[in-house]
């Protein structure tokens, strides 16, 4: 099985899982590049797994299905969240489910709402090492911003991520990491694994590679919203808002609000 990663826009990620020619897209934001790849390398297009319904993760839903109708592929599967509308979605997912794609290709889907109500992210455990394609939700060194859902329905989505394997690589659908780097060092600017990382991300990008996938194990170490239980965290949080806070939920929220406005 093989997993592509192409470049979209500005900043986004589309990701394709492929196996004997065939292949799933995961949030097609831009039509063109997933076509595109296809037809260059004669790929038959199964399906669609969709994270949220923002227009940079939907957009090419349209295009690829006619594509694929009029190529006489068929209409396209299209996986989504039960609580957002989703372009010829067929069916619906609200967190829980275990789906088969490809023939033996088990995905988990797990309920990840707070960048928008119904988010949702695909967990594939029987690989090796394991892949979790999360959307907008978790990003390398931070995480989605609050639209549609709570801080502390967000926080929950980024617990049920935390407990993945450390191994598990983290398949976002962003390059945000040197900004969401420059928010963690106002956090932890004593994290040593954090300033190693943004010698390693800096470095990457200045190569143009990609810094993503990272990995749930690095996540754990460098990146804020998943370490509010840290006492390095908290201070940030207290020294912030002026007053002590241990609360993780609460030290989440303030963090959060804090990364919307940082420069």
């Amino acid at each position: 099985m093989q997993f592509i990663q192409l470049p979209a826009f500005n900043d986004n990620y589309i990701w394709l899982l492929e196996k004997s020619g065939h292949v799933w897209v995961v949030d097609p934001g831009d039509a063109t590049v997933v076509r595109d790849y296809l037809e260059n390398h004669s790929l038959y297009l199964d399906g669609f797994l969709i994270t949220h319904h923002h227009r940079d993760h939907i957009g090419g839903i349209s295009e690829l299905r006619d594509w694929a109708i009029t190529s006489g592929m068929g209409s396209p599967i299209v996986y989504g969240p039960s609580q957002e509308e989703i372009p010829f979605k067929t069916h619906s997912f609200s967190g829980g489910e275990v789906i088969d794609i490809l023939n033996g290709v088990l995905l988990q889907v797990i309920d990840v709402g707070g960048h928008t109500k119904g988010h949702i992210a695909y967990y594939l455990e029987n690989a090796n090492p394991p892949r979790l394609f999360c959307g907008d939700t978790l990003f390398a060194s931070g995480c989605g911003r609050i639209f549609e859902g709570t801080a502390n329905q967000l926080f929950d989505s980024l617990q049920r991520l935390a407990i993945l394997p450390t191994e598990t690589l983290v398949c976002c659908a962003h390059e945000y990491t040197l900004s969401n780097i420059r928010f963690a060092k106002a956090i932890e600017p004593n994290n040593q694994e954090l300033m190693n990382w943004s010698n390693k991300a800096e470095s990457l990008r200045r190569e143009q590679k990609f810094t993503v996938p990272t990995t749930i194990g690095l996540e754990l170490e460098v990146n804020p919203f998943l370490r509010c239980q840290e006492a390095s965290v908290m201070e940030a949080a207290s020294t912030h808002v002026g007053h002590p806070v241990t609360e993780p939920k609460e030290v989440f929220s303030i963090i959060r609000g804090w990364k919307d406005v940082f420069k």
